[in-house]
């Protein structure tokens, strides 16, 4: 039999040594020896396993974020300022400066006024740490049109902006003229990292937003295999596959129950499932009673985040068949602040993993890329040591096994004769190297249909 290539001497999960034979793009053949070949690669042993699969991701803000300033773990206003005014020195006058990452420990939830300090006589626009809020200067301001507002801009007592943006980005992607960034760049890195899937979780996507994805899918600018969540007018396309009606509520502005339920029921009757953001017990809870009163969670129906989930809940979860899409490398970016803010009584419910895991609950793991870490090997590190920045352990008792951990990531490709060739070699002791490097990738090849990557 001849193949298109053959993978030599790799590793499988059950300890066998084998030769991995792929034609068209499938695994068509494992065996201890398989016939030469004239496109060999000599794993030395390497550890072969499904590429990895990042479940929520925001595709466009992370690539984004590959151009912007990086605020995360700046919490002086000089610190911030210096930052901010040397990318405006070396950025084209009239340009905006996008930074992103900004702790409001630094200055609180700032405003315009404050923003005018910092940099007065250039466009500038901020992004908090979780993604909900923008913060724009006036000289932001003026280039993003007139009155009337919609709800997301927060005006004052005289009417105008305050330069806070709640959860508005796709209305101020509208006022802004600006192009998509490229996604080149971060899809090569996801390749390095293995990681031959991903789920964009924003739940703004809409037609244009599937336009842009249509145009990476085609051209070869995003390599992945992409899942795209969004609104209800999200229209199926070329080159991803529909995923998850997605529900995006705040528990500082909570819907009404029967207007999620209207939603879900929506859903239904455009044969999609439903994800919804549940960061707080609230917004979780929420959730779990619009399921109910929609007639029942369905196969396929997740929870994204998770993070805080009291005991008293799992069950219901389980009961449900309910994904629960966990982000464990927040563990390790936002540790320490969670151990300074979070009551001591609620640090057990904190990103749960073994309990969910114990309980029957189906867990997968996304990066929540760029609020989280984008590298799926340090989110796989914390979930099996919790460790925060400092060193402190998390919630320890929520620790998993270094296979648990990774097979959260697994992609639905599978190492068998006949499954789809999408795969990446790791070291064989991939567990060991993860946990004595800062930023971690043990992965030597990634493949994708059967092509090296």
């Amino acid at each position: 039999m001849r193949f298109d290539l053959v993978l030599r001497q790799a590793r499988l999960a059950d300890g066998r040594i084998v030769d991995v034979g792929i034609m068209e793009g499938f695994f068509a053949a494992i065996a201890p020896k398989l016939s030469a070949c004239d496109n060999d690669v000599d794993c030395r042993g390497g550890l072969l396993v499904p590429g990895l699969h990042d479940q929520h991701i925001h595709l466009l803000a992370t690539a984004a974020r590959l151009q912007s300033v990086d605020l995360s773990g700046l919490t002086q206003p000089n610190a911030i300022i210096a930052a901010l005014r040397a990318k405006a020195s070396e950025t084209p006058p009239g340009d905006w400066i996008r930074a992103i990452g900004y702790d409001e420990r630094a200055a609180g939830i700032v405003d315009r006024s404050l923003l005018d300090c910092w940099l007065p006589d250039r466009p500038l626009r901020i992004q908090d740490r979780t993604g909900a809020l923008w913060l724009l200067n006036s000289a932001g301001l003026a280039l993003i049109g007139e009155a009337p507002w919609p709800d997301a801009v927060e005006t004052g007592a005289n009417a105008q902006p305050t330069g806070r943006i709640w959860r508005g980005d796709a209305w101020l992607r509208t006022q802004i003229d600006s192009r998509a960034p490229s996604l080149a760049p971060l899809s090569r890195q996801l390749l390095r990292w293995g990681v031959t899937a991903v789920t964009d979780a924003g739940a703004s996507n809409g037609p244009d937003e599937a336009a842009i994805f249509s145009a990476a899918m085609q051209d070869g600018t995003l390599r992945q295999r992409l899942i795209l969540m969004g609104r209800e007018d999200l229209p199926a396309g070329q080159g991803y596959q529909l995923g998850p009606l997605k529900l995006l509520f705040d528990e500082r502005d909570l819907p009404d129950v029967a207007q999620i339920i209207s939603r879900i029921d929506t859903a239904r009757n455009l044969r999609r499932t439903v994800a919804a953001h549940c960061v707080t017990e609230a917004e979780l809870v929420i959730y779990l009673a619009a399921l109910d009163g929609a007639g029942g969670a369905r196969h396929g129906d997740r929870i994204e985040h998770g993070c805080m989930i009291p005991a008293t809940l799992i069950a219901d979860i389980a009961r449900a068949q309910l994904t629960v899409v966990a982000n464990p490398g927040f563990i390790a970016a936002r540790g320490d602040r969670y151990l300074a803010e979070i009551d001591p009584d609620d640090l057990t419910n904190l990103h749960r993993f073994r309990s969910l895991s114990d309980a029957g609950i189906r867990l997968l793991a996304g990066s929540d890329a760029p609020y989280g870490p984008a590298n799926p090997w340090r989110a796989i590190r914390s979930a099996m040591h919790r460790q925060a920045p400092s060193g402190t352990v998390v919630g320890p008792e929520e620790a998993v096994t270094a296979i648990e951990a990774l097979s959260t990531f697994f992609s639905q490709a599978r190492i068998r004769k006949g499954a789809v060739a999408d795969c990446c070699l790791i070291d064989a002791d991939w567990d060991a190297h993860i946990q004595t490097t800062a930023d971690p990738n043990p992965v030597h090849l990634t493949l994708i249909g059967g092509q090296i990557v």
